[in-house]
């Protein structure tokens, strides 16, 4: 398929600028392959959909505070940093992106904090807009982390078109985050709430951690129309043998294995046995999926509405169907969903 084919027309008003209210209040359309049908409901509904020992794969993914402000030496230019990856914890080296690029070159020291306690200095050039920046910090890790965490802002797709606020803190963050490291919040879960989860618990539902730390690869524009040749950003995941577990007694007694999120899908498809089971392991996946595609894992997917030509909608229509996919999002678009990080939901069944 090309990507061109994945192109619509989606009214910017449609972009969720703020989270509903409620978690699990939410909107949810659920979306039937077997048959084509599709339905409007509630984000919590999905507790009617799911029954004794069915398991969702969640991804316990930290989002971290990624993007800095600072001042560049001598000329004072603003500049932002957006913290990628760290590279190595003992020198303090870090993946970025800068912008503006053009200004900030191999040497340049960077300060940030009203009082420019914290800098760094730019070691080497990655991409275009990449870096590899030092942090010159004597304190120790815990305070090194503290510092971040106060000048650190929460990373907010630029698609939102406003200042972060205290609230997204929290609500840019699943219920069920645990290890830092992701610079994009897993959305599909941020509709779940923790009232919401003890439901589906007590219901037998199973619940399988996995961690996959998004990076801004997921977020790349695509820019080739042969989806064959497109290259993934690496990301960090790793699946631990109490996941496999679960996972693999409800693959063999045929329940529903709902993937909670793209980055779910990532993971679980990056490590799968001869036998199509899922295996425990950990490193780094640049797996892109596209049609065709046979998913090993997953038979269901809760996944947010994603935006035109993008890796997310590519995958959902590998998972669903090209068809029906693209009719369910003109349905959504004429039923006002909210599309994007803080939109509503899709339950593929």
């Amino acid at each position: 398929m090309k990507l061109s084919q994945f192109k619509f027309d989606l009214p910017l008003n449609l972009i969720a600028q703020h989270p509903s209210k409620t978690r699990d209040e939410s909107r949810l359309m659920v979306v039937h392959r077997a048959t084509g049908k599709i339905e409007h409901k509630v984000f919590k509904d999905i507790l009617g959909y799911f029954n004794d020992k069915d398991v969702m794969v969640v991804n316990n993914t930290k989002v971290f505070p990624a993007r800095l402000y600072g001042r560049k030496e001598k000329t004072g230019a603003k500049i932002e940093v957006f913290l990628l990856r760290e590279l190595n914890k003992q020198n303090r080296l870090w993946d970025v992106i800068v912008d503006p690029a053009r200004k900030i070159r191999v040497g340049n020291k960077l300060y940030f904090g009203d009082d420019e306690s914290l800098v760094a200095e730019v070691i080497d050039n990655t991409t275009s807009r990449g870096r590899t920046i030092r942090f010159l910090f004597e304190g120790n890790d815990e305070e090194f982390k503290a510092v971040l965490d106060t000048l650190g802002e929460t990373p907010l797709p630029k698609y939102i078109k406003r200042k972060p606020e205290e609230e997204d803190k929290e609500r840019y963050q699943t219920v069920y985050a645990k290890y830092e490291g992701a610079v994009a919040a897993p959305t599909a879960g941020l509709h779940f709430s923790r009232e919401l989860i003890k439901r589906l618990e007590i219901k037998g539902v199973k619940f399988a951690e996995v961690t996959l730390h998004t990076g801004l690869g997921t977020f790349r524009p695509i820019e080739v129309e042969d989806l064959s040749k497109h290259k993934m950003d690496a990301e960090y995941f790793h699946i631990d043998e109490h996941a496999v577990k679960i996972v693999n007694k409800a693959k063999e007694e045929n329940r529903k294995i709902c993937a909670i999120g793209t980055t779910s899908v990532r993971a679980v498809e990056s490590s799968v046995t001869a036998q199509n089971h899922l295996k425990a392991a950990e490193g780094w996946t640049n797996t892109f999926i596209h049609p065709p595609y046979d998913f090993a894992i997953p038979n269901a997917l809760v996944t947010n509405f994603h935006l035109p030509k993008t890796s997310l909608l590519i995958m959902t229509c590998a998972f669903a169907g090209y068809d029906l996919v693209m009719e369910a999002y003109q349905q959504a678009i004429k039923e006002k969903y909210r599309f994007f990080s803080y939109g509503d939901a899709m339950l593929i069944l």
